[in-house]
């Protein structure tokens, strides 16, 4: 005999039973409904594109995370780590059979290859939304206003939205003499939450070569003690004001006429490692759970898909990381349990009425029941077990007699209250408690 191969995954990769798998396809399906809700749009492209499309304009950190290999023609080949890319490659493309400004949805899986730990897996799904063709703060304050508005949906209500301005931030470096380290500068700032004050006023000492200036930068950083201070010390640090202070304001002003202002702070520790972005930046957290880290991410990337084209697009968009953010309702006990999408279950209690199972079962379909036939004739107790496992409210016993009548017993599985002599309609009704006449 062969020998048996173990059942392994490769770590950092999971397998979903369906009671993970559903608690993921309803919170997505939720988060859908809010997406196009706004006027987005379905888009998808490969998991597998050319490297120098993923890489050409990313980081040495970004570069270690790739999937990456050469495939059977020889090609230089990785798998996405992220939907923002690939979308701009697709924007550049298909530019002419586009319409602009143009705003898509996306949800898919990305790879990293990152050290796993909590909340942070090598395969997992993002939920992005991006608007090109529009450089406005109208469009800037929509993907905050999403963000929310999707969070909420999925009963994520007690968070707050971080906001900057890497426009700002970049004047204030520029001022500074700075401004060829940039890059190095913000992917330290973009750490402070991880490793700290004191290691990230190490390395920009290392950056800058100045102990006067690294402490500036973090002056800037920590901020003032709301939106409106912050801003005016950001804009008096960076020199004065500017387009970008006054994006600032615009966006705050949308908030306010939306009655949301609450949920967001201006955060200028908050930089995005990633050094596509270019104009406002954002990270969502939980405030049960800010440890788990950011769960709603994004920012501005105006030239980004300029990378593939010659026409600046401009673009803004966000991504729900939708497994960390499980992870973090996990640990909060938020999560719902269910094992099926069933109503009810119709028992085979005798193998000779089995066509007559079918037939009542079509018919509680037909009325927008969920249900299914047990398909073999075992002991009741095995079958109610089996029900409870897939979580299913309702059981329906059916004998001969029942089936002459065209009657049955509807049984509440949690409760154990029985109905007996009910009609396929009278049955349909208390399932979908809906009042009977």
């Amino acid at each position: 005999m062969a020998q048996l191969i173990q059942p392994r995954v490769l770590k950092g990769f999971r397998d979903f039973l369906p009671a993970a798998e559903i608690n993921r396809t309803d919170l997505m399906e939720k988060i859908t409904q809010v997406y196009r809700s706004f006027g987005f749009v379905p888009i998808d492209t490969p998991v597998l594109e050319y490297t120098e499309i993923l890489l050409r304009k990313s980081n040495g950190e970004t570069e270690k995370q790739v999937f990456r290999f050469e495939d059977n023609g020889g090609r230089d080949v990785a798998m996405r780590f992220d939907l923002t890319v690939p979308f701009a490659r697709f924007t550049a493309e298909h530019e002419s059979e586009l319409y602009f400004p143009f705003k898509r949805y996306h949800m898919a899986k990305v790879w990293r290859g990152e050290k796993p730990q909590a909340g942070r897996y090598r395969e997992f799904v993002q939920c992005d939304i991006d608007t090109v063709g529009s450089d406005s703060a109208a469009a800037d304050f929509e993907i905050l206003n999403v963000m929310k508005c999707a969070l909420n949906a999925i009963g994520v209500e007690n968070i707050t939205i971080h906001v900057n301005h890497r426009g700002i931030f970049n004047r204030f470096l520029a001022k500074l003499g700075v401004s060829e380290k940039s890059e190095d500068i913000l992917r330290s700032v973009d750490k402070l939450a991880k490793v700290g004050k004191d290691e990230v006023q190490k390395e920009l000492v290392e950056y800058t070569g100045s102990e006067e200036t690294a402490a500036e930068i973090l002056t800037y950083i920590a901020g003032g003690a709301d939106f409106d201070s912050t801003l005016a010390l950001l804009e008096k640090m960076a020199g004065g004001a500017a387009d970008d202070t006054q994006r600032m304001r615009d966006i705050r002003e949308m908030m306010k006429a939306a009655g949301i202002e609450a949920t967001y702070v201006l955060d200028p520790s908050i930089t995005r490692g990633l050094d596509y972005y270019t104009g406002i930046v954002y990270e969502t957290f939980l405030n049960d759970l800010p440890s788990i880290g950011s769960v709603c991410s994004g920012g501005r990337y105006d030239n980004l898909a300029g990378l593939y084209m010659k026409n600046k697009v401009p673009g803004v968009g966000a991504s729900i990381g939708l497994d960390r953010l499980i992870a973090g309702l996990e640990q909060l006990g938020k999560t719902s349990k269910k094992g099926s999408y069933l109503d009810a279950e119709i028992f085979c209690t005798d193998a000779s009425l089995a066509i007559h199972y079918q037939g009542v079962a079509s018919q509680l379909r037909a009325k927008g029941v969920s249900v299914e036939v047990f398909p073999d004739a075992k002991k009741l107790g095995q079958q109610y077990a089996v029900a409870e496992a897939k979580g299913v409210k309702w059981g329906i016993l059916i004998g001969k007699e029942e089936a002459l009548a065209n009657k049955l017993t509807l049984k509440n599985l949690l409760t154990r209250e029985q109905f007996v002599g009910y009609t396929i309609e009278d049955a349909a009704e208390k399932i979908s408690s809906r009042p009977t006449a």
